[in-house]
């Protein structure tokens, strides 16, 4: 059994109620952030204009806007319910981590950076979720048992 299964055997075996709180709030933060994405496009394109290192086109600004909020409302969403919630996370991850070392740090380190900080505290979210599972109050667990009850009862 490789690594990643041993890390999400143990996460499902090991799997507070209260991780179930954590994953639910994560979800509304990813949620929320996306909807600002989605709302707020043309800020995002001055700063991609603004503060990258690369040569984006306008189209491919808005390509990349587009994608990350879309990923950031439908794995918000996933991940609030709690369904396919491993992939969501690990779909998040990435973005996640450019938002920490390419949009964040640009903007400068500082300890009053709430946008940094609120970055890295996403992120460890995201993996501790990652391990943890979605648990027993997720779409997961009823997929789960339902399809346990429908084996046993044909």
């Amino acid at each position: 059994m490789n690594m990643v299964r041993r890390i999400e055997h143990w996460g499902d075996l090991h799997h507070p109620k209260w991780l179930d709180i954590i994953r639910i709030v994560l979800g509304l933060i990813i949620f929320s952030k996306g909807v600002i994405f989605i709302s707020n496009t043309s800020v995002q394109q001055d700063w991609i204009f603004k503060n990258s290192s690369f040569d984006f086109s306008g189209l491919m600004a808005v390509v990349l806007i587009h994608i990350v909020a879309f990923a950031h409302v439908v794995g918000g969403l996933l991940i609030l319910m709690g369904l396919l919630t491993r992939l969501a996370v690990v779909i998040q991850m990435p973005i996640l981590l450019g938002a920490i070392f390419f949009v964040n740090i640009t903007n400068g380190l500082s300890f009053l950076n709430t946008e940094l900080w609120l970055s890295i505290i996403v992120f460890l979210m995201l993996v501790l979720v990652w391990i943890a599972g979605s648990g027993s109050f997720s779409a997961d667990n009823w997929v789960r048992t339902d399809n346990a009850r429908h084996q046993r009862y044909p």
